[in-house]
């Protein structure tokens, strides 16, 4: 089992940055890729951003790339997203979760542990 909590959502205004953070509890961190997704209102969720175990393989969503970051921490455990030039289409809810897979995944069913996920508004 692992466990996935998300800070560091809140309410900011257009062309703002942030940083999520997700702090894992449980197996070994190091042996899961991690992805960020987000769920807007009404809306399917969709894939943000992943890392694999190893961190040099990242990819992200069209939507996002050139201005979010995903990193992580194996030895504090956690993931980051950072996000600059924030618009109002990036308000959501946004979640972390972890997959076994090597390189990451797009695919939200290939995660198997998912954060209770945080609310991002951007406000114009």
């Amino acid at each position: 089992q692992v466990q996935l909590v998300e800070s560091g959502g809140g309410l900011v205004e257009v062309g703002d940055s942030l940083r999520l953070s997700c702090a894992a509890s449980g197996r070994t961190f190091s042996g899961y890729a991690m992805g960020w997704f987000r769920q807007a209102p009404g809306k399917e969720r969709e894939f943000v951003a992943t890392i694999g175990r190893s961190a040099a393989a990242t990819f992200y969503a069209d939507s996002v790339k050139g201005r979010s970051t995903i990193t992580r921490d194996d030895a504090k455990r956690t993931v980051y997203l950072r996000m600059s030039s924030l618009k109002p289409e990036d308000t959501a809810v946004y979640f972390c979760a972890a997959t076994t897979s090597v390189l990451g995944a797009q695919r939200a069913e290939r995660y198997a542990y998912w954060g209770q996920g945080i609310q991002v508004t951007v406000s114009s």
